[in-house]
């Protein structure tokens, strides 16, 4: 009898032994239906930049990894869904040769006829029955210098030129009036040690200059604690810039001077009697605007006379442009300090200054005029 009951036991056990294993048995998965991808080939997707922000005629990268489970190889085809017209991706496809993962840099061009605004895009990638997929934010901003927008400046004073450098914007006007900027959007007052006006404002070797009214010159290291200097000119200086080693101030009657420390002065001969308002440096290039002039040279020191017929008050250099402002709202754009194309600012003030820094242009006049492009 006892080994009946024994024998009876065994079999429920075995039973239950066997039901357990048919519930384990594979199937489902994560992507449940369709295979066992548990242990058939398959592959994962990850970028290591989800968003990017792209100017249009230009392109933005980010890096795609693809790793290889349970044997995968071959080819993977790659696809941006959600993607606007002139939105193009290269390369379209990557080759997996073995177990190792694959990283490939991905390029996205924006054409030039591609609207400003935030996609969501879904990258696909295909082989044979798979696809998997990963998202991408792309943001389509238009070029710095082609739009703009007034800023509050938190005062009505006048402003005649703004600079960046060391992080920081710093905009300068009558009375000696000087304002502060991280941003180009929020603004605090700083005391310039002047009560003469200032005309224009630079930034060089760890020194931002400031020159105005009677010759007047004064120097901060970080933009906030001012010392003047003395330029041993009466004359209104309008505008100064730093390059090739110098900073180089402009003024009435075709006044340049040029100093190596922001402390002493030189002058040189410019072969106008214009007055120069402002001048900017890049790429090689001095660049003087006036009063119906405009000057190159590429010492700072031996000066070309260029033909213009604008009155332009403010110059600056940034995202392979010159920017100039002036008369009526006036902003011009040069690729190369010689030839000039009108854009639009949206205000009919006469413009003072002009200054480029952590991708944007900022523009400011009077009655607290601030402009920024983008």
């Amino acid at each position: 009898m006892l080994e009946k009951k024994w024998m009876a036991l065994v079999l429920t056990l075995a039973l239950a032994l066997a039901a357990c294993e048919g519930n384990l048995a594979p199937g489902g998965g994560d992507g449940g239906g369709g295979g066992d991808e548990g242990t058939s080939p398959t592959f994962t997707l990850s970028l290591n930049l989800t968003s990017l922000t792209i100017v249009p005629e230009d392109s933005g990268q980010t890096t795609l990894t693809l790793t290889p489970r349970n044997g995968f190889t071959g080819t993977v085809s790659l696809s941006l869904l959600g993607a606007p017209d002139g939105v193009t991706l290269s390369p379209t496809s990557v080759s997996v040769m073995g177990s190792n993962r694959v990283n490939q840099t991905l390029n996205l061009s924006v054409g030039a006829a591609v609207a400003s605004s935030t996609y969501t895009l879904t990258l696909q990638a295909t082989a044979g029955s798979l696809t998997k997929t990963v998202s991408l934010t792309l943001s389509v901003t238009p070029p710095a210098g082609t739009t703009w927008t007034l800023r509050d400046s938190g005062t009505s004073i006048g402003f005649n030129n703004v600079a960046y450098g060391n992080g920081l914007f710093v905009a300068v006007g009558l009375g000696g009036a000087l304002l502060t900027s991280p941003n180009g959007t929020n603004w605090t007052g700083q005391f310039s040690g002047t009560s003469d006006a200032l005309f224009g404002v630079a930034y060089g070797n760890g020194l931002f200059v400031a020159v105005g009214g009677y010759g007047a010159i004064v120097t901060s290291s970080d933009g906030r604690i001012w010392i003047p200097r003395a330029s041993r000119k009466t004359y209104h200086l309008w505008g100064v810039t730093y390059g090739n080693g110098l900073f180089v101030a402009v003024g009435d009657s075709g006044t340049i001077l040029t100093s190596s420390d922001g402390v002493n002065w030189t002058a040189q001969t410019s072969g106008t009697s214009s007055s120069l308002f402002d001048i900017a440096y890049s790429n090689g290039l001095f660049v003087a605007v006036g009063n119906g002039a405009s000057l190159t040279s590429s010492d700072g020191v031996h000066w070309t006379v260029q033909p213009t017929m604008n009155n332009l008050q403010g110059l600056t250099y940034g995202n392979g442009l010159f920017v100039a402002v002036g008369g009526g709202g006036t902003i011009l754009t040069s690729s190369n300090g010689v030839n000039w194309t009108a854009q639009t600012s949206g205000t009919y003030y006469s413009l003072q200054g002009v200054a480029y820094g952590n991708n944007r242009f900022v523009v400011v006049g009077p009655v607290g005029t601030i402009i920024t492009s983008p």
